[in-house]
């Protein structure tokens, strides 16, 4: 991530959502989500529990991206996070800094854990451009 992206977020990085405008993966055209993320050690990443929601596949197919925090605006790339580990270091992440929703969460975690649901959620490391 880049130091002066990085210091700017660090700032940031107690609020709750950011708007991140990803583009279209046919139409090409930008849209805008409000969704959650985390900043931790250097490395941003955005969290959803529903992998089939538009941005996701969007940031798949065109993993360039914008992002605004307050009045700071923010672009690079993403990149899925696959690794188990990794996976689930993010997983604490999400549950300290939303502890709020903790008890959904986990409910929907034992149901996959049982098989009654596939788990459906997805992250992203963003790597932050200078700008």
């Amino acid at each position: 991530m880049a130091s002066n992206a990085f210091e700017r977020l660090s700032r940031l990085e107690n609020r709750q959502t950011l708007c991140l405008t990803h583009y279209g993966r046919k139409t090409k055209r930008p849209y805008e989500v409000t969704i959650w993320y985390l900043v931790d050690k250097g490395r941003l990443y955005l969290v959803t529990s529903n992998a089939d929601r538009n941005w996701v596949r969007n940031v798949k197919a065109r993993p360039a991206v914008s992002l605004r925090v307050g009045n700071e605006i923010f672009n690079g790339d993403v990149r899925e996070v696959i690794d188990q580990q990794e996976r689930e270091h993010v997983r604490g992440l999400v549950d300290s800094k939303y502890w709020f929703v903790m008890p959904i969460m986990r409910i929907a975690r034992m149901l996959s854990a049982m098989r009654l649901v596939r788990d459906n959620s997805a992250a992203f490391e963003v790597i932050l451009s200078e700008n």
